[in-house]
């Protein structure tokens, strides 16, 4: 089946190769790869799918579309606005591209709070020689992982940490059957039973009406006060204030963020100087064939789309994921 699809603005890199892989899969498609806005909204007027971030101006000026295939797993707020979720179009993500990425990223954090290099490295730019006691390192082996989000990234991470040892229990919204590494599997509904048993609370959800703000001043107090907190999901889930607030009064043991309720952070934020605190500027998911990995999502649907078979990776879009 023939169609047309929209690349929309502003497009990736090398657009022309993306055009070319996809024509290969669907030989009879038609692609448009405007470049501003106004030009995007005159393509989409006529066109079955598209590509990138749909604007609800441009939404509206469709008469067919009938798919959008987002660039981004968890794409950040006004995404899914209420005519789009409205709208009879399916949207998919490309879910699963980041997990060997970011997983990685996730036990970095991990290993860096169990040898404690979140106070070594501080004091190397100082040129100070502070040789800890033995005690003060974390055994890895039997401690409890809680990952909050048990889909590819958290099922990826719950394989490392054991492999290290850890046992990990999971809480997840969508899964009803836990995957390998994931030794207990929980509805959300037992977040704040599960939190006093965690020695790390692994946050990989991603932004949903529901999770928004879902850890708080609350959800900290619940925690070990020896326990550590990595995000790497979404900003939005983590209420900063309240974390750096916890740090400050010691009611966690440390925190690794790569995702912030605000980016770029302000530098002016009080979280740049809270204790026991490593920051990476959201670069969990980067990797260096990131874009081959979203194309290869793109043309495998597109593939799928044109012959009408189910597609890859389709959102609940009033639940945004």
């Amino acid at each position: 089946m023939s169609f047309k699809l929209v690349l929309m603005p502003p497009q990736e890199a090398g657009v022309e190769r993306w055009v070319e892989a996809v024509r290969a899969a669907v030989p009879d498609i038609v692609i448009a790869t405007p470049k501003t806005d106004d030009a995007a909204r005159t393509d989409i007027a006529d066109a079955d799918a598209a590509y990138g971030t749909v604007p609800q101006d441009a939404l509206a000026a469709t008469r067919k579309l009938r798919w959008i295939q987002s660039a981004m797993a968890g794409p950040p707020r006004g995404y899914y606005y209420p005519e789009l979720i409205a709208h009879s179009a399916v949207v998919t993500n490309v879910r699963g591209i980041y997990n060997d990425y970011i997983a990685p990223h996730i036990m970095a954090f991990v290993l860096a709070y169990a040898r404690g290099l979140h106070l070594y490295i501080p004091e190397q730019t100082r040129a100070e020689w502070n040789r800890r006691p033995a005690g003060s390192a974390v055994q890895l082996q039997g401690t409890t992982a809680l990952i909050v989000g048990v889909g590819g990234i958290g099922g990826e991470t719950a394989r490392l940490c054991a492999a290290f040892g850890i046992r990990a229990i999971g809480v997840d919204a969508r899964i009803e059957q836990a995957p390998a590494g994931i030794i207990e599997l929980h509805p959300p509904e037992e977040l704040d039973r599960l939190l006093p048993q965690a020695d790390w609370v692994i946050v990989t959800v991603p932004q949903t009406p529901q999770t928004e703000g879902m850890f708080d001043a609350r959800r900290f107090a619940l925690m070990k006060p020896t326990s550590f907190f990595v995000n790497i999901g979404r900003g939005t889930t983590v209420r900063l204030d309240a974390l750096d607030q916890a740090l400050r009064d010691g009611q966690i043991g440390g925190a690794g963020l790569d995702v912030f309720e605000v980016e770029p952070l302000p530098p002016e934020h009080p979280l740049w100087t809270a204790p026991n605190l490593i920051i990476t500027p959201h670069v969990s998911g980067l990797g260096p064939d990131l874009p081959d990995r979203r194309l290869q999502v793109l043309v495998e649907n597109c593939r799928r789309f044109a012959a009408d078979e189910p597609l890859l990776n389709v959102v609940d879009k009033a639940n945004w994921f």
